[in-house]
């Protein structure tokens, strides 16, 4: 095994993980930004206010995008484990 090979299979790896967190974090992003604009215009300062709307937002995504995330793993991980012997040899 090559140090390429090992710097493109990290590479894949970041890369998949990056795009399976980009939705989850996003919406608790945006969820938070909103829930932060809505207290800071009626000075509401609980901390605590945004966890419910934060965690049902990552909850919705994880419903709507959840089956995307999977497969894109398993496709992943199929492949890893199919270019083993290449990888090796």
């Amino acid at each position: 095994m090559m140090v390429e090979d090992v710097l493109q299979v990290g590479n894949q790896a970041m890369w998949i993980a990056v795009l399976l967190a980009a939705p989850i974090l996003l919406t608790a992003l945006a969820i938070g930004l909103v829930i932060g604009m809505i207290q800071a215009a009626t000075q509401i300062q609980e901390m605590t206010l945004s966890f419910i709307p934060k965690l049902l937002g990552v909850v919705g995504v994880l419903v709507i995008a959840g089956p995307w995330m999977l497969t894109m793993m398993v496709d992943w991980f199929e492949t890893l484990i199919l270019d083993i012997p290449l990888l090796l040899g």
